[in-house]
């Protein structure tokens, strides 16, 4: 990063920083300095110059990460919650594209201790619901 008196350079108590990193946490992505950024990272400015670059994870571990915040929220292993909240679990994936990834729906499988097939009641249920 280039600093000069007008543009020091940011640091991780930098308001921008601050203001980012929740989003980039929840997206399982990384924070880089801009020198450092590739062809796919994101690089952001403020202030009219480039000063931080965000490196997006890969979907399939986009999905790990998604489950990993979601046992968080409801404090416990997704396998350990009941039907009702499982079936929750699932439309928050659905809604947020986890089985458009490759064998998202066994990771989600997993991930909840049942089988394929009941995802696919739950995501069938929750379609059937709507178009009723």
């Amino acid at each position: 990063m280039t600093e000069s008196a007008d543009h020091p350079p940011l640091t991780a108590d930098h308001p921008f920083v601050t203001a980012v990193k929740p989003l980039v946490d929840a997206m399982g992505a990384e924070l880089l300095g801009p020198e450092q950024a590739q062809p796919d990272d994101v690089v952001l400015a403020w202030e009219g110059r480039d000063v931080i670059a965000v490196r997006l994870p890969q979907l399939s571990d986009s999905l790990d990460h998604i489950l990993a915040a979601l046992e968080r929220r409801h404090g416990m292993p997704l396998a350990d919650l009941d039907r009702k909240a499982k079936q929750s679990v699932v439309r928050t994936l659905e809604a947020r594209g986890a089985f458009s990834v490759r064998h998202g729906v066994e990771t989600v499988a997993g991930a909840l201790g049942v089988s394929r097939f009941t995802v696919y009641n739950y995501l069938n249920r929750e379609h059937t619901t709507k178009s009723e």
